[in-house]
């Protein structure tokens, strides 16, 4: 497995922006999908984005399209979500993580590595 540590979550104004970041060690990720997903109190853990190592195909949930971006830095091993625009409904703990066989899905069941999480908390 690989092991993730998320960083850069906080609080912020409905409108503000925040970079969250999650620094991979362990393993070579070149065939790996990356994603990150959120879980709000009493909810699920919903998909938010997902990136392919080789950066050439990214997938956004409905909720955050136009608004956030991921994006990898390969000699860091370190995958990045910038949030623009946020939302009190963004306010949740997000979680990054690693599907070994690169699959792209949205799943959560398909990704063996998880971060621990971050907290984001957005102020209305």
């Amino acid at each position: 497995q690989v092991q993730l540590v998320e960083s850069g979550g906080g609080l912020v104004q409905a409108g503000g922006s925040l970079r969250l970041s999650c620094a991979a060690s362990g393993r070579t990720l070149s065939s790996y999908t990356m994603a990150w997903f959120r879980q709000a109190p009493g909810t699920e853990r919903n998909f938010v984005a997902r990136i392919t190592w080789n950066g050439a195909s990214t997938y956004y949930a409905d909720s955050v399209k136009g608004r956030f971006t991921i994006s990898r830095h390969i000699s860091l091993n370190t995958v990045y979500l910038q949030m623009n625009g946020l939302k009190p409904e963004d306010t949740a703990v997000y979680y990054c993580a690693a599907d070994r066989f690169g699959s792209g899905t949205t799943n959560k069941n398909a990704y063996d590595s998880w971060g621990q999480g971050t907290q984001v908390t957005v102020s209305s």
